[in-house]
């Protein structure tokens, strides 16, 4: 059944946004039992072939979306979005400030309790939920970034042109995780779907961290393409890279 309808997704019997038939339909149609069903679409689902939403059914994924900036660059996702000719649209759940966590004033250098930003956007593009993302800033770095309008305004190019910070490299981890409930109900998926997670942390030219942020993808419309190069040594390697190549983490 699961090949079945694979084939049938990548020949364009099935296209994206078709829905597929409940779970009893499909029973019948394949003569199998219900449990197979559903394992059969969760391995779907984690190819990323189909995707279930909460309350409507199971449908054909959309292409993903591809990204090579977001690990080989410093360029931020509304930037790369914008680059590529995407509309793009930004929710900001919250903006507040509050005292440090243990975890991010180890992330971004500072006294334990000191006062930081801390940003949840819901990033959609082409009017569906793909991103959601929790920044966390050095508040006296950027004290305007308390009043700026970031449903708006691009981050970084804020943080550039309204602080006058310059941010110069970053280090990033990627990770595959299963999404939970509160944020599969943000971003209008099944509660343990899929999900790639980015964290980040950003740096000044002075060294200064001046990011770190825990961001969530859906993987059934993401992506990300590297591009390597095989060397003798890893310090060639670091060398090839330069600075940038500092920016990417790898978690297995």
């Amino acid at each position: 059944m699961r090949d079945a309808l694979q084939d049938q997704i990548e020949q364009g019997v099935l296209v994206p946004g078709d829905p597929l038939p409940g779970d009893q339909e499909l029973c019948e149609v394949y003569g199998v039992s219900r449990t197979v069903v559903r394992q059969a679409l969760q391995e779907l689902s984690f190819r990323g072939n189909i995707v279930r939403h909460r309350g409507r059914g199971t449908f054909v994924a959309e292409p993903k979306i591809s990204s090579t900036s977001l690990v080989h660059s410093l360029m931020g996702f509304q930037e790369d979005m914008v680059e590529r000719g995407l509309d793009l649209r930004n929710e900001v759940l919250e903006k507040i400030m509050l005292p440090a966590t243990p975890k991010v004033a180890q992330y971004l250098e500072l006294e334990p309790l000191a006062p930081i930003v801390r940003l949840e956007r819901l990033r959609f593009v082409e009017g569906e939920p793909i991103v959601h993302v929790t920044s966390f800033l050095p508040y006296d770095l950027c004290p305007t970034l308390m009043t700026a309008d970031l449903s708006v305004h691009s981050l970084y190019a804020f943080l550039e042109g309204e602080c006058g910070l310059r941010i110069v490299r970053g280090r990033r981890r990627i990770e595959a995780v299963a999404v939970n409930e509160p944020e599969a109900r943000q971003l209008q998926i099944e509660t343990g779907a899929p999900m790639i997670r980015m964290e980040s942390v950003s740096y000044l030219q002075d060294g200064r961290p001046v990011e770190y942020f825990d961001a969530l993808f859906r993987g059934d419309r993401s992506r990300f393409e590297l591009e390597v190069a095989r060397f003798s040594g890893l310090g060639r390697l670091g060398e090839a890279m330069g600075e940038e190549g500092e920016g990417l983490w790898l978690s297995a």
